[in-house]
């Protein structure tokens, strides 16, 4: 716990401290302990669940909550980060929280400990110029956002639940503007699916092919059936439907004269909502098994191709968020504090916005990404500030239109 707590209401100086605390996935290092210092001089119940499963690390989380009554506004965020990386390519060390030149630079300053920070900051603020409007507020805070996710929100919010938890709406801190505060709000995210095609041959010597079956031609094959035709061409809601292939694997396959005897290849889909994980996942298969029907491996040969699939992971629906009353406060208080109209957009990767969405309302808008992920991450000062007074005036205006 912090023996000093620092201004509660200056941004700076709580992202200072929680940069300091290293904690890249799955570890917490103390940022939670340090978040939970601050919120209770602001009257928040804090509670710090920890979540297990077999083959995955343990991870703390964060709820906490104040008022009892009314409706309900939660901010959601992670204080786990990405590694550093070669951190002799880093100006200032990424996790002393240096300013220099007007920004604060470290692991997690934009992606995400800036946003609560700032989140925190305006809480403050309120609670400095006499408390917090009539209702509920609540943070939801994991250590496993950059990880697996887990043992993260979505057993946050299960948890949650089980305890009588109901949410009015959420914002997400994410960083969702491209070039400056303002630019936009996600108020949806595209889906996500992966998974692997394996193709199995026979391995044999490239001078003597007519003995061996090569299965990179099957798997070159299956994956132009995959890439030939758009899944979709996209919609008002969201853009089309995009998939890329991420890897290719011969087992270890390092001779320039061997036939190797399998072939692999991984791909993710970012998918709208003209697809279900379940309805594109079949489609896929769909094409999968039609190329194999029609391909041959050699001409000789008259069976069809024989591979398998594999899907990874948790595959996560594309959604979209048409709460008006929530994208209405936080837009007008962003062209409030910016003079920006922000554009409200569905564009870009997942986040754990993809389980809150099962719970409540949902929007995204937090810093600026440029440097998000990057060695020199960092974020201007007038940044943290600027996106403070926008926490701040959302908080007044969506607690007002539901009073």
């Amino acid at each position: 716990m912090l023996n000093d707590i620092p201004d509660l209401t200056d941004p700076t100086a709580i992202l200072q401290r929680l940069v300091r605390y290293p904690s890249v996935t799955p570890a917490d290092a103390g940022a939670l302990a340090t978040l939970e210092a601050l919120l209770v001089p602001l009257g928040f119940a804090v509670a710090r669940p920890v979540f297990a499963e077999d083959g995955t690390a343990d991870i703390e989380n964060l709820f906490a909550r104040t008022g009892s009554t009314g409706p309900h506004l939660v901010f959601a965020g992670h204080t786990d980060v990405v590694p550093p990386g070669d951190e002799s390519d880093w100006k200032h060390p990424p996790f002393a929280g240096v300013i220099a030149d007007g920004e604060l630079y470290g692991r997690g300053a934009v992606d995400m400990k800036g946003g609560i920070a700032c989140f925190v900051a305006a809480l403050g603020r309120h609670t400095a110029r006499g408390g917090l409007p009539w209702g509920q507020v609540s943070l939801l805070i994991t250590g496993d956002e950059e990880g697996p996710a887990i043992n993260g929100t979505a057993k946050l919010l299960a948890w949650a639940a089980e305890r009588g938890e109901r949410f009015d709406a959420c914002v997400v801190g994410e960083p969702t503007n491209p070039q400056a505060l303002g630019d936009m709000i996600k108020i949806g995210r595209r889906g996500s699916l992966s998974g692997t095609v394996t193709v199995r041959g026979v391995q044999g010597h490239v001078a003597y092919p007519h003995l061996a079956d090569n299965p990179v031609r099957g798997l070159m094959a299956l994956m132009d059936a995959l890439l030939a035709e758009p899944l979709d061409a996209g919609n008002a809601r969201f853009q089309a439907s995009n998939l890329e292939i991420t890897a290719l694997d011969t087992f270890g396959n390092l001779s320039a004269n061997v036939i190797p005897g399998r072939a692999s290849a991984s791909f993710n889909i970012r998918f709208n909502d003209e697809w279900t994980a379940a309805s594109l996942s079949a489609e896929i298969e769909r094409r999968l098994a039609l190329a194999a029907e029609n391909r041959r491996w050699r001409g000789e040969r008259d069976t069809p191709l024989a591979f398998e699939m594999v899907w990874r992971g948790n595959p996560s629906d594309a959604f979209l968020t048409r709460d008006d009353a929530l994208t209405k406060a936080l837009s007008e208080a962003v062209q409030s504090v910016t003079g920006r109209v922000p554009a409200l957009s569905t564009s870009g990767g997942t986040s754990d916005a993809r389980f809150l969405k099962d719970h409540c309302p949902v929007v995204e808008f937090g810093l600026v990404g440029k440097t998000m992920h990057m060695s020199n991450e960092r974020v201007a000062l007038s940044d943290l500030e600027t996106l403070t007074e926008i926490y701040d005036a959302f908080i007044a205006r969506w607690f007002a239109a539901h009073a």
